[in-house]
């Protein structure tokens, strides 16, 4: 099964876009998308691609390339219930650092992360990459406006 996103122009030159999971045919019905959705798909596919970068420079030593930590000082990020529950206050941790008790899928972390000097690109970047890396699926964007209303 292929995922495809067709666009075209109508005779009206109209712009359209429809997403088909499947091959089309006459038969098949399209899932259409406005164009609003498909930029900010776009948008969030480019902010991830920023935040892995993100990632390999600043979180990749505790949290590993997998993103499961080491389980005993750094969590995981991979299938966290916390980052899933807490989207304030994982956008406040990546902007300014963690400290203090955490508990992740079950278990607890009391370890400081020191804050990583990023800007609020950067924390929206990394933290939409978190968000939709390994086996993590959240398609809502954290946006930089998002993150600059996380006050210390």
């Amino acid at each position: 099964m292929t995922n495809k996103l067709i666009f075209g122009f109508t005779a009206l030159t109209s712009l359209f876009f429809f997403y088909s999971n499947t091959e089309f045919n006459s038969n098949s019905k399209p899932n259409y998308l406005n164009l609003k959705e498909v930029q900010q798909q776009t948008a969030l596919q480019k902010s991830i691609a920023r935040g892995k970068e993100v990632y390999t420079e600043f979180c990749i030593q505790c949290h590993m390339a997998n993103g499961k930590g080491n389980g005993i000082t750094f969590p995981t990020l991979d299938g966290s219930d916390w980052l899933k529950k807490n989207r304030k206050e994982s956008i406040h941790a990546v902007k300014y650092g963690q400290k203090g008790e955490i508990v992740v899928n079950g278990k607890k972390f009391n370890a400081m992360m020191p804050p990583p000097g990023l800007s609020d690109e950067e924390v929206a970047d990394v933290l939409n990459y978190v968000n939709n890396s390994w086996s993590n699926k959240n398609r809502k964007m954290i946006t930089t406006k998002e993150v600059s209303l996380i006050k210390q």
